[in-house]
């Protein structure tokens, strides 16, 4: 199979999962394949068949609205390029500052097992010195979890909620629990949680004018999923609040087309001003962790009474099952725990892990967060309702989607490598090792 064929397959099955008009796929282009990124990983083909099944369900939100179809064409190179979108911004012609902190990347434990530690926003920073007992920087760190275990390590600073993770091996991830736990969820799924009549597509210009969304969203996938929701032409409001942290570039990369407000949601007031905003919107878009919005009167069902007909997406690093559902996670966390990160490590020759040359998981996940929603969206204009949808493919429901993050809990990571190898020259690992 070539891999044009291959990223055409893999948006077939996307498709096919969604139970949409297959007659769809036929509009559908797809040109290039990999190796476009250095990494033996097939994150070009990842990259088009996410990035076309966005543009294909909007596309299908368009025919409902104005009986035509449109051509749906992507490039690999270019889709591969898009999941590196935050590294090509430019503010007036510079690069902004960079997300990594220092102190973040691999350490070899007292085990000598690899361990990542994320330590980008400051409050993980400070919570992994103090399990730590040591000054912040990188020097200090080594030698702090040179003492340690790695295993021990990781569900420590987990239990003070705080973000690391022990590098594994693809066979050893695919015993531990909860990858178990994850490979027991269908790929995707779009369930209906209420009842509500159809809606409209709506009228305008474009497929998703006219549509409201909320973007409860930070990072990487969930302000990707707003993205690709605005730029098919919905009103997306970011919501966040004054006291969480955000990452300067990625703000900007994941902020097009969005106009922000800023709600804390511990008070009152202000949730109540929230449940405004969300009796009025088609979608909202959440990437807390599992069961932190519904604490507060806020889950995909809480939501379809108050707003019936709504589309509810939700993000996660690690899924809604399982004993890591409420962990912390980041893209870069879950490449290390299922054995992408060891054997981008093996590829390259280095003694130690590597990760991707892009966060493939987070984007990914964005652009299929916002094809579950559009396929939700298509779904209340034919049937009515309120459903969730989701993926344990690539990550996180009414419509939500609900999406595990690593696509080692979807097949093994073989089937996701390419036939070509790169360079195994040795390289000098850097802090965060390539993301």
């Amino acid at each position: 199979m070539s891999d044009r064929a291959e990223a055409y397959g893999v948006l077939g099955e996307l498709w096919r999962w969604a139970g949409e008009d297959l007659a769809a796929l036929d509009w559908a282009q797809l040109t290039g394949g990999d190796p476009v990124l250095p990494s033996d990983f097939k994150i070009a083909t990842v990259a088009a068949a996410s990035i076309a099944a966005a543009g294909l369900a909007a596309a299908e939100l368009w025919r409902l609205r104005s009986g035509r179809r449109q051509h749906v064409a992507v490039d690999a190179r270019a889709a591969a390029a898009a999941f590196r979108s935050e590294r090509y911004l430019r503010v007036d012609g510079r690069t902004p500052p960079g997300a990594w902190h220092p102190v973040s990347g691999f350490y070899r434990a007292g085990d000598e097992r690899w361990i990542q530690l994320h330590c980008n926003f400051p409050h993980h920073r400070e919570g992994a010195l103090r399990v730590l007992g040591c000054d912040g920087i990188r020097d200090a760190v080594t030698a702090a979890v040179a003492k340690r275990k790695a295993a021990e390590l990781e569900d420590g600073l987990a239990a003070a909620g705080l973000c690391a993770g022990m590098v594994r091996a693809p066979a050893e991830w695919q015993q531990h629990p909860e990858a178990r736990a994850v490979a027991t969820l269908p790929l995707f799924e779009i369930v209906r949680i209420g009842d509500a009549p159809a809606e409209a597509a709506g009228r305008g210009e474009r497929p998703l004018s006219g549509v409201r969304v909320l973007d409860l969203t930070r990072v990487i996938a969930g302000p990707v999923c707003g993205r690709t929701l605005a730029g098919h032409g919905a009103d997306v409001l970011l919501v966040t609040a004054e006291h969480l942290p955000a990452i300067e570039v990625h703000l900007m990369d994941g902020g097009f087309g969005k106009r922000s407000a800023r709600l804390d949601l511990r008070r009152a007031d202000h949730l109540e001003q929230l449940r405004v905003l969300m009796r009025h919107a088609d979608v909202v878009c959440q990437s807390y962790r599992p069961g932190a919005l519904a604490a507060r009167g806020l889950s995909p069902e809480d939501l379809a009474r108050l707003r019936p007909g709504i589309v509810y997406v939700t993000l996660s690093a690690y899924g809604h099952v399982g004993p890591w559902r409420e962990r912390r996670g980041f893209d870069s966390l879950v490449q290390s725990v299922s054995g992408i990160a060891h054997e981008g490590g093996v590829a390259a020759g280095t003694d130690g892990p590597r990760h991707l040359p892009a966060q493939a998981l987070d984007h990914a996940t964005g652009y299929l967060a916002a094809f579950g929603a559009m396929v939700a969206l298509a779904r209340r204009a034919r049937e009515g309702g309120a459903t969730s949808c989701g993926s344990r493919s690539l990550r996180r429901g009414a419509g939500s989607i609900d999406t595990a993050a690593s696509p080692a809990t979807a097949s093994p990571i073989p089937a996701w490598k390419t036939s070509r190898r790169f360079s195994r020259r040795r390289r000098h690992p850097s802090a965060c090792s390539g993301t």
